[in-house]
């Protein structure tokens, strides 16, 4: 396959590929035109990959859009998974909406920035006071029901399918799970209905590369969110090195869809990674 990577640390361990700064994409348009996958570009880049060069990238387009920030998701989440969703109420951030959202949500609940990862900007609300100071830092209010948990899944998924997953323990404060946030890994079997759903999910919406958490509530599984580009925290210990998956879908890919034809598949051992300045 012929490969250009606009991120150097994701693609590694990839075969022999070409790699290229995002900021210099548009001095080697040949070069991706000719690609048979472009990997891992920013999001600013997708249009003018897509539309303007139509090439044909990784991870899906499904996978930046809908993983863009939590509104986003949590909306399609609502659409064709509600009962496997915590209850969320998003609305602007004005006193009114602000004063109906806190009447309206059972106490304690989570309240998060829209826009953080990795734990970052989530907040527990057991008061009016805790509320007050959650809504002077956002434009946007996104409040969702608590779930009696000390833990949660993180299940990766490559190609629509989990190819590994592992528990994440509550951290000390007793409350964030992420692993950034003094969470811990644990391995453990992965509930059927938690991979069923991840599964699912990512076939429906075309999600080909991310990390999803998921709860378990007794036997019933709820999806949080997923990360396009999640951490490499616990992965490889746990489930080992996901580059193979990877490779074998993008080859799967390419024998199942038109358009480019199909590039000898070359040298799959040692990478050797051409840098273009």
């Amino acid at each position: 396959m012929k490969l250009v990577s606009f991120d150097a640390l994701r693609t590694l361990k990839f075969p022999a590929h070409t790699y290229l700064k995002p900021e210099l994409f548009l001095q080697h348009q040949e070069e991706i035109k000719a690609a048979d996958f472009v990997l891992f570009p920013e999001y600013w880049q997708l249009s003018s990959l897509l539309f303007g060069l139509h090439a044909r990238i990784f991870p899906s387009l499904a996978s930046y859009l809908i993983g863009h920030n939590k509104i986003e998701m949590t909306r399609v989440f609502q659409t064709v998974a509600p009962q496997h969703h915590p209850h969320t109420l998003i609305e602007a951030n004005t006193a009114e909406s602000a004063q109906r959202v806190f009447a309206h949500m059972p106490l304690p609940f989570v309240a998060k920035n829209p826009k953080a990862s990795m734990g970052n900007g989530v907040f527990l609300i057991d008061n009016l006071s805790d509320w007050r100071r959650y809504c002077a830092q956002t434009d946007v209010l996104y409040a969702q029901e608590y779930l009696p948990i000390d833990r949660d899944l993180r299940l990766v998924v490559v190609g629509e399918k989990v190819v590994g997953g592992y528990w994440r323990l509550q951290s000390e404060n007793g409350f964030h799970n992420n692993i950034a946030q003094g969470g811990t890994v644990l391995a453990g079997p992965i509930p059927e209905a938690a991979r069923l759903l991840v599964e699912n999910l990512a076939a429906r919406l075309h999600i080909d590369h991310a990390g999803f958490d998921v709860a378990m509530v007794g036997d019933h599984p709820y999806l949080f969110e997923f990360n396009r580009l999640f951490g490499t925290q616990g992965i490889e210990a746990l489930i080992g090195d996901i580059t193979p998956h990877i490779i074998d879908y993008l080859r799967g890919q390419l024998d199942s869809f038109p358009g480019k034809p199909r590039s000898p598949s070359g040298n799959t051992g040692r990478r050797r990674v051409r840098r273009a300045a």
